[in-house]
């Protein structure tokens, strides 16, 4: 028997019901690169879009505090007086921007797998208190996958921000000797600017760790053809049992169709092979099927018959054409009509003659 862990006979593709109850447990594809990507996204977006309206939004009301700081009272009113001012002002400043750092956040879990809610994750496993466990996962394959990762993104996007903000160096250096509005606003220039370069360099980075991730999750819930086998064996029930209900359910139709063979009218044979039983009364728009069989329903049916006086007319090709084309308690197709009248006229009249 494999050991635990042992992925080797892990050969088949993972099921849709193994891939929901590993959704289930909160064990879904994810990359912490693409949640940085949007929360970086959604700050450069705040940054180019709403970084005017936020520092008016808080130098108005400061610059008003300043000026009548010699009027605000010392004591503990004026104190949570002005602590209570202070918090409205950066709620509203801050407010919209920060619920669109939320949606951010909360699109980038959304966007790479739907919506989890489980609590298994948060569940106490003592198995995770064992200090083997714990070196394997800080010195393990993915630990370092991570650690190599995590230094090539700091060296790439290092790099990168050197190479964007080289060309400003000169403009860096006057910044300080500059009108401070013209040095907030060229702040915010540059900072747009090397954000958008991180974001633009990111995403291709998310795009990689994601299909990365992705691939490992998936080479998890890779199962054993004997895990396929009881998965199936639960969910579709064991071909054995699946067996003998089906032959139940056969066995009655056949008790119910023996029951309705003595209410024929006539029964078409072939003559050993196949039996149909077919029901007429006058006021019927066509004769119906009551019962049908092959090789020993089909002897069955005859036999009943016999027991109970029904006509047993042998017509080889009616009887093949029958028993194919019309299902129990269905009335026969039209372009049988004029076959089977025959057969019943003949059968009304053999009545007729025995009575007389």
């Amino acid at each position: 028997m494999a050991e635990e862990g042992d992925t080797s006979d892990k050969t088949q593709d993972p099921t849709a019901k193994r891939l929901n109850d590993a959704h289930e447990r909160g064990d879904v594809a994810k990359s912490n690169e693409v949640n940085t990507w949007f929360v970086i996204a959604g700050a450069t977006f705040l940054v180019s879009s709403f970084s005017g309206s936020i520092s008016s939004s808080i130098m108005v009301p400061m610059r008003n505090l300043l000026m009548h700081a010699g009027e605000i009272p010392v004591d503990q009113a004026g104190i949570m007086s002005l602590a209570a001012q202070s918090v409205r002002v950066m709620l509203v400043a801050l407010g919209v921007p920060l619920l669109l750092l939320a949606i951010a956040a909360v699109a980038s879990h959304l966007i790479q797998h739907r919506p989890v809610w489980s609590a298994e994750s948060l569940t106490p496993k003592f198995s995770k208190l064992s200090p083997l466990a714990g070196a394997k996962r800080i010195f393990g394959k993915q630990a370092g996958a991570n650690f190599l990762k995590g230094i090539l993104k700091i060296t790439v996007v290092g790099t990168v921000m050197v190479m964007v903000m080289w060309p400003e160096r000169m403009r860096l250096d006057t910044i300080v000797r500059i009108d401070p509005n013209m040095m907030l606003e060229i702040t915010r220039s540059l900072s747009v600017k090397l954000m958008s370069t991180v974001v633009a360099l990111l995403a291709f980075v998310a795009a990689l760790d994601y299909l990365f991730q992705y691939r490992q999750w998936f080479e998890r819930q890779k199962m054993s053809l004997q895990e396929v086998k009881d998965e199936f064996k639960q969910s579709e029930g064991d071909p054995h049992i699946k067996g003998r209900i089906r032959n139940i359910r056969t066995s009655r139709v056949k008790k119910q169709m023996m029951k309705a063979v003595p209410t024929a009218s006539v029964i078409i044979t072939n003559p050993t092979h196949y039996a149909v039983a077919l029901r007429y009364d006058r006021g019927m728009q066509a004769p119906v099927c009551v019962a049908k069989g092959t090789d020993l329903i089909a002897l069955k049916i005859r036999e009943v018959a016999t027991e109970h006086s029904i006509p047993i007319v042998e017509n080889v090709p009616l009887a093949r054409a029958l028993h194919a084309s019309v299902e129990i308690d269905d009335e026969i197709p039209v372009e049988h009509y004029h076959a089977v009248a025959e057969v019943i006229g003949y059968v009304m009249r053999l009545r007729q003659s025995l009575r007389r």
